[in-house]
């Protein structure tokens, strides 16, 4: 398949690209330049630049990002600074809000099936739930250390089924956990099952229907897990 368009202005790595719901053409991407841009695909040109020379932008990479599936104007960014900031694409020269509580880098975010709230993942092994509207911080989803080295996993990758009921959670040791949203209680650990990865989860991803989650890892695996809704 040939190349269609190369889009280029980034200064720093690409971490992260998402279309916006229904809107083809447009895409967004965070960078280790510490900014996120908006695309016109079809021009191949910069739309708008979030963060940069801006004071209210992030001052360190941007590792993920997440676009609101309910509101597709407003999208979040995680970053190395250890926040998460929120962004309205028809306001890009300040960040609407600054949300804190994380002590490492935040290596995903991802909006909840309500729009109203997200949850993040960091180097500091918690995942958190935050409120939108208030920034508030929710819920704080903390495993026990290992055995072995007495350290956190990093949590690399979040991801939320279809009814926000279960918390997805990627984690450096191979680990998968599957969280009670509203209790922050484990359900189960996809890493203790049979022929489980058996390097870092790098990735998520749900299928549309919310029948099963695929995980990806650095063994060069992927593998998918069905489950209930």
């Amino acid at each position: 398949m040939p190349v269609s368009r190369v889009l280029t202005g980034h200064k720093g790595y690409v971490s992260s690209c998402q279309y916006v719901p229904d809107q083809e053409t447009r895409l967004i991407t965070g960078s280790g330049d510490q900014t996120c841009v908006l695309w016109d695909v079809t021009t191949g040109q910069r739309i708008s630049i979030f963060g940069g020379e801006f004071p209210s932008g992030h001052t360190a990479d941007v590792l993920s990002l997440s676009i609101n599936s309910l509101n597709t104007n407003m999208f979040i960014s995680g970053s190395c600074d250890t926040t998460v900031r929120l962004w309205d694409l028809r306001i890009a020269s300040r960040a609407v809000r600054t949300y804190h509580g994380h002590e490492g880098d935040i290596n995903s975010v991802k909006f909840f099936p309500d729009g109203q709230r997200f949850g993040t993942g960091s180097d500091d092994g918690t995942c958190r739930l935050f409120d939108m509207r208030t920034g508030h911080q929710l819920q704080v989803y903390n495993r026990e250390p290992d055995r072995n080295d007495n350290e956190l996993p990093i949590v690399t990758s979040v991801a939320f089924s279809i009814s926000g009921r279960l918390l997805f959670a990627g984690y450096s040791n191979g680990d998968c956990y599957v969280w009670d949203t509203l209790l922050a209680e484990v359900v189960l650990n996809l890493g203790t099952l049979q022929n489980s990865h058996e390097g870092r989860i790098s990735c998520l991803g749900l299928s549309s229907d919310g029948s099963a989650l695929c995980t990806g890892s650095w063994d060069k695996n992927l593998k998918v897990f069905q489950y209930e809704k």
